[in-house]
Formats: C-alpha cells, structure tokens, sequence
C-alpha cells in the first residue's frame, strides 16, 4: 500500500523547520529524545524528518522529493497480519511498516508466543534492533530508527540500547519519543539532545481543528475539555470522546450523592474495554475542580488526581481491571470525601 504522510500541523512544523536548519547546517546528533504530550503528533514529525533525512534526490531547499527509490519505497507501507496494538488499542504504527529498509520502527508488538499485544518494549527487540545497525545503510548513507514509545522500554531493553548510544556513527540516527520522558533513565537521557513539541495558542489550535473539518462551536468545547491540546480535542470530536466525559462527570456526581456504588461503576467502567479514557476522564475533572476549589479542597482533589493515575498505569500490568478503578473511584464516594 501506498501512503502519503498527513501533512504537519503548524506547531509541528514549526520544530521541523528547527531540526532542518540543525540538519543543513550538520549540528543534529546521533541521539533524540522527542517530548511532548500525548496525540500532540511525535510520530507524525519523527515520520517526515526521516523522509527527509533518507531522501536520495533532496530538493535545493533540503525537503524530500518524493520521487526517489527512497521516498517511493518508504510511502510504501503495510500493517502486520497480526496488527500490533497499543495498550489503549490503537494501532502501534499508525501509518505502517514501511518498505524502506533503512527505517527502522520500533513499538509495542505482538508476543510470538501468547499471540498477544506485549504491553512493553522488550530487550529481544532491542537486541534485533542493534543486529541491524550493524549492517550497513542499503540506500544512501543514512539509517533512522523510531522507538515509539521509549517511555514503554524497560529497563534491561534500555541497558542494551545503550550500547548503541555509546556508538554513535555518522549517518545513524535514534530517535526516542516519550511522553513521559523521567520513565526514560538518565543515563539515557543524558545521551540524547531534546526536541520539545509543545502546545500551541489556542487561536492557532482552534483553526486548525476547523480546517480539519469539525464544527467551531465543537472545537471549542473539545478544545476546553482537553485544555489547549488540539490533539486530543480532534480525538475527541472525531469519536465519542466527549460523550464519555460528560458520562463521567454524571457519573462522579452520582457517587458523590451516593446513587451510585463504587463497586458498581467499577464493573461497567471495565466492561467495553474503555477504562483507561475514563481514568483520563476522571484526572482531568481533578484538574478543573481544583482550578477553583477552596484550598482546604485541593489536597483532596490531588489525591483523586494521583488515584486516577495511579490506576491508568495500572491497568497496564496483570492486575485485575475492575480492582483497579474501584481504587481510582472510591476518594470520590461520600466516605472518602468526609475524611
């Protein structure tokens, strides 16, 4: 299958352009860590500067040509048979496999034993990963390697890929995006120049969830909701993001007016797999309750803060689901609000 990459968003390009001017004038390094908030668009970025690091034929201005044996083979892209999924369910490589065999991706994938999605990065894939930096660039003169998410590596994976940060060479670059970038070790970070995707104003967020086709008036309340992240907020108008806030909201006031039974929530929470938006949901109503919350009120929405959070990074490991928002939903029950 053939793909052309979305085109980047204002706030994207606008680091592009940095990493670009970096590129032409030879001061990128081997190793980058790319930060931002999650669905802020890493990926996308990290996906055009390597079109255009790898490109063979490269415009006067450095821009790919995308014509070349390496453009043409680097849009060519497939998803496993077995799609590699994300713990949220998303896709792991949301534009494919590419064919180039000079780009290499690295991301959740499917365990070959269980047949299941592994919820973390592995040091059998880092260990596969450094076999093929030994080799030499098929095309051109450079390899580009995307581990997405690096904050998803743990910790013997990261010992290994350290190795290969220890020895850089020229043309090879490693690219580590993260979210969460602390969960990346300092012996890791310290090896990695940072590229920072930040949020954009609000005014420039706003057009542009315009022009991705969604109504003004529901722009600007995906964007409230998602506090100036325009990448959740087109997330959420695309799909029924806002729908589950809103049930969320209702839900919380229930509990708190004792219709509702934590126990009870925590089974339907869990039953369609959508647990984890709902934590998000249930942090982010902390968040804006705490925005004008007496202070005496602000230690306790903190720690229903931490709960939710607590509980979305659990419900990562084998612990059971429905254990683990229960925990996240009762600071939120008439008892705990009492203490």
């Amino acid at each position: 299958m053939s793909a052309v990459l979305p085109p980047l968003a204002p706030w994207q390009q606008r680091v592009y352009a940095q990493v670009a001017e970096a590129l032409a004038a030879g001061h990128f390094g081997h190793a980058t860590l790319i930060v931002g908030p999650p669905a802020i668009g890493k990926r996308l970025l990290a996906e055009h500067l390597a079109q255009r690091v790898l490109c063979l034929s490269p415009l006067p201005d450095g821009a790919p040509c995308g014509r070349c044996k390496s453009c043409t083979l680097l849009a060519s892209r497939t998803q496993m048979e077995v799609p590699e999924l994300r713990p949220d369910g998303s896709l792991a490589h949301p534009f494919g496999h590419s064919a180039h065999p000079d780009l290499l991706l690295l991301g959740y994938e499917t365990n070959a034993k269980t047949g299941k999605p592994r919820s973390e990065i592995v040091i059998e894939q880092i260990r596969a990963l450094t076999e093929k930096l030994s080799l030499t660039a098929q095309l051109g003169q450079a390899q580009v390697v995307i581990v997405d998410p690096a904050d998803a590596v743990n910790w013997s994976a990261f010992n290994a890929l350290l190795k290969t940060l220890e020895e850089p060479q020229p043309g090879r670059y490693l690219w580590l995006l993260a979210s969460s970038p602390m969960r990346v070790p300092a012996t890791i970070r310290s090896r990695c120049q940072r590229l920072l995707v930040r949020l954009p104003p609000r005014e420039e967020a706003l057009a542009w969830l315009v022009q991705q086709g969604h109504d003004p008036a529901l722009a600007e309340e995906a964007l409230a909701a998602a506090r100036g992240h325009p990448g959740l907020a087109h997330a959420w108008a695309s799909g029924d993001g806002l729908e589950v806030r809103r049930d969320v909201a209702s839900t919380v006031e229930a509990l708190q007016h004792a219709r509702a039974q934590p126990a009870e929530v925590a089974q339907r929470w869990c039953a369609d797999g959508r647990a984890e938006a709902r934590l998000h949901a249930l942090a982010e109503l902390a968040v804006q309750a705490a925005a004008t919350a007496a202070p005496a009120q602000v230690l306790q929405l903190a720690r229903r803060f931490e709960a939710a959070n607590r509980a979305r990074a659990l419900l990562q490991t084998q612990v059971r689901a429905e254990l683990v928002v229960l925990d996240a939903l009762l600071p939120w029950a008439p008892a705990a609000s009492t203490r």
